[in-house]
């Protein structure tokens, strides 16, 4: 029900034509669930999580192209030398256009489970948060969590350091890097749940998982509430 809704908010018109998403367009959680478009928590994945009506008003799911959003920052799936690449991050490079590339080349690239800032340049938003994260391990999973979950609280202090106040966020690591949806929503939103509740979490008004594969759409769908 929920991906259907959302799906409908994809732009389809012609890559030569921009058109930005508005904040004001996405739906809080807690919006969602008096639209009866996302279901209250029960299902086993998500029971042990206290649902929290202050998070609920400050995160969103969407699912769509994060390119087009008009919010202070997005979170890109960068790799470690920030050179641009396949899938979300190359969307998101040639949309801001070479100035982004030009940028990141400064930067000396970064470090697995760290991330960096940038200019949006072409983009619709304000900033571009780089968050690298990491290929997954099946033989080490709880390193893979924790360099994953660094990536998410990395960038939202960035985010709070440049004054951004709305934050999208790209599946990071589900792409080639072959982190498991399920396992990777789960760390996301405890990441950013754990993040909110602390000193600077009063600073961010937004935080908005952004997806496209179903995969992950039925994840954050899982583990949200």
């Amino acid at each position: 029900m929920l991906a259907s809704y959302l799906f409908k908010h994809i732009s389809s018109i012609s890559p030569t034509v921009k058109m930005a998403t508005q904040l004001s367009e996405i739906p809080t959680v807690a919006q969602l669930y008096q639209l009866k478009k996302l279901l209250p928590p029960g299902t086993e994945s998500n029971a042990s999580v206290t649902p929290s009506q202050t998070f609920n008003n400050k995160v969103s799911i969407f699912r769509g192209n994060i390119t087009r959003l008009k919010v202070d920052a997005i979170v890109n799936a960068a790799n470690k030398h920030l050179a641009g690449g396949g899938g979300v991050d190359g969307a998101i490079h040639a949309a801001a256009g070479p100035g982004l590339l030009d940028e990141c080349s400064t930067l000396g690239g970064c470090e697995t489970g760290s991330a960096k800032i940038t200019g949006a340049y072409e983009l619709f938003c304000k900033k571009v948060i780089h968050a690298v994260g990491p290929v997954y391990s099946s033989r080490g999973p709880e390193r893979s969590a924790a360099l994953l979950a660094s990536c998410y609280t990395t960038s939202l202090q960035l985010a709070v350091d440049n004054g951004c106040k709305s934050v999208a966020f790209s599946g990071l690591s589900t792409g080639i890097y072959g982190y498991p949806s399920q396992d990777a929503a789960s760390v996301a939103t405890k990441a950013v749940r754990e993040f909110l509740g602390g000193a600077s979490g009063d600073k961010i008004d937004r935080v908005i998982f952004c997806t496209f594969e179903m995969k992950d759409v039925n994840a954050y769908n899982d583990w949200i509430p």
